[in-house]
């Protein structure tokens, strides 16, 4: 058995039926050419035919799992494909909108702790001819970004190669080896750094609180009430769409500002006119928690990001009072760059810990009355993650599509993850099926948003 880290703990201590803490994604394949109607049984088979497990994908919470399971690792010699491995297939008259209505369900339902917490269903039966690979994992065992990091190794960017292999099949990365071997006098130096770090954190949260009374800048983490913020079921409703990345980048650079700006400001305009649809929008401009993964910023300073948990958070001004959108993106930038600000000063330790501050609310919402009666620290997650930039393959079938399937929590009933790839961005939306009404809607709006925006900055 292994220790597991407090950071991946507390998502299994934080899980109930209605608060399922594993990770997904939807990928679809367009078959090579000249597959068979065999394709998809012979993709399952290269799933299924190989006894090459890695140990992340073979490690389960010891037992008992609802005590020792939340602070030890148990690892299982041998993995029971039919169980981890499901071949499905969508219903008449096999659209997307059936695959996702599967999705949805799949996602929806918790992750059996006695066995590695993860599983994989290859769906077929999709009238275009696509095939379709569903799979989750539990959050503490990896977070999103590492989650598609993973997916993007099983892939190739060859058409004709045939040598790829799925996620859980994977060599474990390169790493130092003088990183695992046991140095007493680094562990000393590593703690005195620690200390430094954490005794920074004073100084810097009063420059933070100095700016932010100085020029009321930074936005902090108070939100309005709104519809979106009250307890969740256990049942989840998921949507996906794409958008041309071209159309994204035409629109930042008119406009002075940053692809992720106007990802906000999609968005931001999607949840206006959703909200208004069900007379909800609040007043006060809605505010949206931005994921940033340090395990990219290590990799961008040449350092090794691993494969856990490893995630900072901003705050950003959604400015969803203001109803014209050319508006919305300018307080949208403004906010996220005095945000970026702040944090490039920081040490990712300090990082962290100014995050956990900005979240904090949350882990306070299962006391009783708590999400009802307090503010939420922001209104909605939007997490943008990197993915492959060229066109990439599995055995020759081409990935034509990336959906992320993220985590809804009580007082966050709806999540927005999107993942870049080959010339387009991938948007996946999951949400509490009774909270979020007519999840669907929210596509359109986020179309009708952007097009508002090529508009003013064609």
């Amino acid at each position: 058995m292994s220790f597991m880290p407090p950071t991946d703990s507390m998502f299994l201590l934080a899980e109930s039926r209605e608060h399922p803490m594993h990770v997904g994604g939807l990928q679809l394949f367009v078959p090579p050419e000249g597959a068979g109607p065999e394709f998809a049984r012979e993709l399952l088979d290269s799933f299924t035919q190989t006894d090459n497990v890695s140990a992340l994908f073979r490690k389960r919470p010891a037992e008992p799992v609802n005590s020792l399971g939340n602070t030890w690792w148990s690892v299982d010699e041998t993995l029971d494909y039919d169980y981890h491995v499901r071949h499905s297939a969508v219903p008449a008259p096999g659209r997307i909108r059936e695959l996702l209505q599967l999705t949805s369900r799949w996602h929806g339902s918790l992750l059996d702790r006695h066995r590695p917490l993860w599983e994989a269903h290859l769906v077929e039966g999709l009238a275009d001819g696509r095939v379709a690979v569903y799979s989750k994992i539990h959050h503490s065992m990896v977070d999103g970004v590492s989650a598609i990091k993973l997916m993007q190794r099983s892939l190739s960017d060859d058409p004709e190669a045939r040598d790829c292999v799925p996620p859980w099949s994977l060599p474990p990365r390169k790493r130092d080896a003088a990183s695992r071997s046991f140095d007493p006098w680094g562990v000393l130096k590593t703690g005195a750094g620690l200390a430094g770090e954490i005794a920074g954190l004073v100084p810097t949260g009063l420059k933070i609180a100095n700016q932010a009374f100085r020029d009321g800048g930074i936005t902090l983490p108070r939100a309005p009430k709104t519809m979106l913020n009250g307890p969740v079921g256990g049942a989840r409703r998921f949507a996906a769409q794409s958008w041309a990345i071209d159309r994204i980048q035409g629109v930042a650079k008119s406009s002075g500002t940053t692809l992720n700006d106007v990802v906000l400001a999609m968005v931001s305009g999607a949840l206006r006119e959703y909200l208004l649809e069900q007379n909800a929008l609040p007043d006060e401009p809605m505010l949206a928690m931005v994921p940033v993964s340090l395990a990219l910023r290590a990799e961008s300073a040449g350092k090794d990001g691993g494969d856990g948990n490893s995630v900072g958070a901003i705050i950003v001004n959604l400015a969803t009072d203001r109803s014209h959108g050319p508006t919305r993106l300018e307080e949208i930038a403004a906010s996220s760059r005095q945000a970026k600000k702040i944090m490039g000063d920081l040490t990712p330790l300090q990082i962290l810990a100014l995050s956990a501050a900005q979240v904090l609310p949350l882990a306070m919402t299962p006391i009783p009355g708590f999400v009802k009666y307090t503010h939420p620290p922001f209104n909605v997650i939007v997490s943008n993650v990197p993915g492959p930039s060229k066109e990439m393959y599995f055995n020759g079938a081409r990935l034509d599509g990336m959906y992320p399937v993220s985590i809804v929590l009580d007082g966050q009933a709806l999540n927005i993850t999107l993942t870049s790839r080959h010339g387009f961005l991938d948007f996946g939306l999951i949400g509490c099926r009774k909270s979020v009404p007519h999840l669907q809607r929210l596509l359109t709006h986020l179309e009708s948003s952007l097009a508002e925006l090529e508009k003013a900055w064609g």
